[in-house]
């Protein structure tokens, strides 16, 4: 973790991703979409997981590179979309500090756009987000992590003694 911008750690489960899309779907069922735009890459689990809940079958993508493992770097656009917006669903995984929501809110202003967890300086760029988020918060998805053996606290101490 970058010890200068990120001092808290959030990790989140797949059950805890799955309910928590869930609760916003429930947010979300009353409205008619056209379609799904997902922000690549965050948003592409959450989309496809929206998409199932609320029956939607078009998705597309908007391609930004903002980070770089956990340093945010300039936006860049890998690729945009060719509609303002209008009727569909706008789907990241989180608002940080706004830089990427600002480039997509640029490129579909008329979206409904909707993030899973939201930082209070990104916060006032998404229409409709789950979770907060404390700002020097990194939080760990999923799909970025893997399973990996631990060793019984016996043998980790039994180790540390040799």
């Amino acid at each position: 973790m970058s010890t200068e911008r990120y001092h808290n750690q959030f990790t989140i489960s797949w059950d805890r991703l799955h309910r928590d899309v869930r609760m916003l779907c429930h947010q979300l069922v009353d409205r008619d979409f056209k379609g799904i735009v997902a922000v690549t890459r965050g948003g592409l689990i959450p989309a496809a997981l929206i998409a199932r809940e609320l029956n939607i079958r078009l998705i597309d993508t908007v391609c930004i590179k903002s980070y770089e493992h956990m340093e945010q770097s300039g936006i860049n656009v890998l690729k945009g979309i060719d509609h303002d917006g209008d009727s569909w669903l706008l789907v990241d995984d989180l608002v940080d500090t706004g830089k990427t929501a600002g480039a997509v809110r640029e490129m579909l202003p008329r979206a409904h756009f909707v993030t899973i967890y939201a930082k209070p300086e990104g916060r006032p760029m998404v229409d409709q987000y789950l979770t907060e988020v404390a700002q020097d918060t990194w939080i760990q998805f999923p799909w970025d992590m893997g399973i990996s053996f631990v060793e019984p606290l016996v043998d980790q101490l039994r180790t540390r003694k040799e």
